[in-house]
């Protein structure tokens, strides 16, 4: 049978299809307030695999700022000092164009990641899906009970049940905001300092304190009211999957050629269905964190986090009709009743994707120890010493980047001359910077012109570090 086209099979669908949810949020009502999601408890592989995913996260977020090498941290953001390490490397301001590519990998890779597995970071990896689903959303079905349960306390007038249960959520969800507030900072000054912080008091630190409690503030505000609210109108990342993917891509979708047309399970006759194998049970809908129905195809809400998988797949089982009525797959694949497979677009940016990752590897492990700048000192002329030489004074600011003090020496690369350095030895202190002045001597007779160019070498031992171009001035002929 000749094979149809996409648009075509998706038209015959269409009259299915309801589109009215493009003219709503579903976190917003008629009257334009607030919706609250009250989502049911998922469970099931993927939720198993997704809480899985995020122990192993959470475990490395909260312990990495105690994780050292040579007594620095592991990670360390200090925009304050300009200091920052990565992976045990510190990285200083004059390393800000491999910050700057660094970046730009970054970009690439989640562009080229959406084109082709949709929304996965969202969903697995994303710090909002984490914290918000596998810490708060948990402790509230703690704490609230189920859907049905937390519908009733919302609805409920207020009494002295639901006012201790509400100050005892917010004391809870406040508390782990502090925490992951702390921890937050601990990133950004290092653990030491924070600990330190904890010892001296608020007294001692009443800005930082202030800050922590304003920082505190902001996640109890995101994870007790505003929640998914940060997905849809915030994280520009969800907007710019409207651009980003296409009918190629790998998402959380519902198979409505197999699910259409909706229905109560029927009796079979001659072998056939009367309904597709979509129930219309509503299943996908009342787990789903975000509120929407994923049978209405991809949305700006949806961050792919496999609850409807779930949800539908354990009522496929009941029914006795294959899973995968909704899975990870793409609008192509699904018009065409395919199973996705590893092909030449996957393994195309798959290979964009690594050599990108691999350039900006190679240009951490190869960067310099020591950056060094020489300038000729502002407003000083040449000399011209008793022995008939001439001398030019310049300053060398020295960067060390590692942590260990590194000695430094300087030679003329292009012709012969003295330098004679202000302080005794150039020994540079470990992550620090460290400015003094030199002296370049040249016999007169190698000065040709008033401005001579000249080539000074940085050397480390007997590595060269950098070689370094300025102007010799001179009397000239």
């Amino acid at each position: 049978m000749e094979e149809r086209d996409f648009s075509e099979i998706v038209e015959e669908k269409k009259e299915f299809l309801d589109q009215s949810f493009r003219d709503s949020v579903a976190t917003i009502d008629k009257q334009g307030k607030r919706n609250y999601i009250f989502p049911k408890k998922p469970k099931g592989k993927f939720y198993n695999l997704r809480t899985v995913a995020s122990i192993i996260y959470l475990i490395f977020f909260f312990a990495l700022p105690f994780v050292k090498i040579d007594e620095e941290p592991l990670f360390l953001f200090n925009v304050i000092q300009r200091k920052f390490i990565f992976f045990g490397q510190v990285f200083w301001p004059q390393d800000f164009f491999i910050f700057a590519i660094g970046l730009l990998t970054f970009m690439v890779f989640i562009i080229f990641f959406t084109v082709v597995f949709g929304r996965v970071f969202c969903g697995w990896a994303c710090p909002q899906t984490i914290f918000m689903e596998m810490v708060f959303r948990r402790i509230e079905y703690w704490l609230d009970g189920n859907m049905t349960e937390q519908r009733r306390l919302k609805d409920m007038p207020w009494n002295v049940y639901k006012i201790r249960k509400r100050i005892t959520k917010m004391a809870v969800f406040y508390f782990i905001s502090f925490l992951i507030a702390n921890f937050f900072l601990a990133y950004i000054i290092g653990m030491d300092e924070v600990l330190a912080m904890v010892k001296e008091g608020v007294a001692a630190n009443p800005v930082t304190f202030i800050s922590l409690l304003v920082f505190s503030a902001v996640f109890f505000f995101v994870y007790y009211w505003f929640r998914e609210q940060v997905c849809i109108v915030v994280c520009p990342y969800g907007r710019l999957q409207g651009v980003l993917l296409d009918k190629k891509s790998i998402v959380v979708a519902y198979d409505y050629v197999r699910g259409e047309p909706r229905g109560k399970i029927k009796k079979e006759k001659a072998g056939v269905w009367d309904t597709g194998d979509c129930v219309d049970c509503s299943a996908c809908v009342r787990v789903c964190p975000t509120g929407i129905d994923i049978r209405n195809g991809t949305q700006l809400e949806c961050v792919n986090c496999t609850a409807c998988i779930d949800a539908c797949n354990a009522i496929m089982d009941k029914v006795s009709r294959p899973r995968g009525l909704i899975r990870y797959e793409s609008e192509e694949n699904i018009a065409h009743s395919k199973k996705t497979k590893f092909n030449w677009r996957i393994a195309a940016y798959s290979f964009v994707l690594l050599l990108l990752t691999s350039a900006l590897v190679v240009m951490l492990l190869t960067r310099d120890d020591v950056d060094a700048r020489i300038l000729r000192t502002a407003g000083q002329m040449f000399q011209t010493l008793p022995d008939g030489r001439v001398s030019n004074l310049y300053n060398i600011k020295l960067v060390n980047k590692t942590r260990k003090e590194i000695p430094v020496t300087m030679k003329l690369e292009n012709m012969k001359g003295e330098i004679t350095v202000v302080q005794k030895d150039l020994i540079v202190p470990k992550e620090s910077y460290f400015q003094t002045s030199f002296f370049v001597k040249i016999e007169r007779q190698l000065i040709e012109k008033r401005k001579t160019p000249i080539e000074l070498g940085v050397y480390q031992g007997d590595k060269k570090i950098e070689t370094i171009k300025t102007t010799f001035l001179g009397p000239g002929y």
